[in-house]
């Protein structure tokens, strides 16, 4: 998984109007938190393609976070997406898209999905989880990565006359097998332990509070958006 600050020179000089862009790994898909003015010319400058967009998170209805959105949407008509687009955001972004396809006179040629945020869980995709928590200020976020497989130890599964094949694969992902002669081969005997997956955790705001904490205790990263 790469994480990447669309707007970084802004973020030295205030915490604000900030975009992250996630690019999953072995996938094309690009998800992106807010999109502030400029955000899909610093999309196409970090050598990503605007049309691999599949999911837009929005922390909250500011303008800082939302300037960049119905441009974004506009350009991805004019390439001529028809892939679904999945925005996530407060309710509020409801009416804030409709009064603007209103008043630029713009329709989108392809589907946009648009859910609302609450507490839990948003998104289970390609093994990745986003949980959202609600804050005074809008939401803050907690990404969890899939559990990695351990190594497969192949030297000790030659010592026990096992050959290589799809076995090995399904060994390396603890399947436990019994053979006719009620001998049993273990898989988790073979690997080593799985690792947790990456924790990440974006947040809105740089105060203290026990949910923040919380949030933040077993977290590999801590990023501000």
């Amino acid at each position: 998984m790469v994480l990447c600050y669309l707007n970084f020179n802004l973020y030295v000089v205030q915490q604000a109007n900030i975009s992250l862009l996630i690019k999953l790994s072995s996938f094309r898909d690009l998800w992106i938190f807010n999109c502030t003015e400029g955000c899909q010319f610093n999309i196409v400058t970090q050598g990503f393609k605007i049309n691999h967009l599949s999911k837009i998170i929005l922390t909250s209805s500011h303008i800082n976070n939302i300037s960049g959105l119905l441009g974004l949407l506009s350009s991805l008509n004019l390439i001529g997406r028809t892939k679904s687009l999945h925005l996530y955001a407060p309710v509020d972004l409801m009416y804030y898209l409709d009064l603007g396809k209103k008043y630029s006179r713009t329709n989108f040629n392809y589907v946009i999905y648009l859910h609302i945020l609450k507490t839990g869980l948003i998104i289970n995709h390609y093994g990745y989880r986003i949980y959202a928590f609600c804050t005074k200020s809008g939401f803050d976020f907690t990404i969890i990565g899939p559990e990695q497989y351990g190594t497969f130890f192949l030297d000790k599964a030659r010592c026990n006359y096992l050959a290589p094949g799809p076995l090995y694969g399904k060994l390396k992902k603890g399947m436990s097998f019994l053979l006719p002669d009620g001998f049993i081969i273990d898989g988790v005997m073979l690997t080593s332990p799985n690792l947790l997956g990456s924790h990440v955790s974006c947040l809105t705001s740089n105060f203290y509070c026990r949910r923040v904490i919380e949030n933040v205790t077993n977290s590999n990263l801590v990023l501000l958006l």
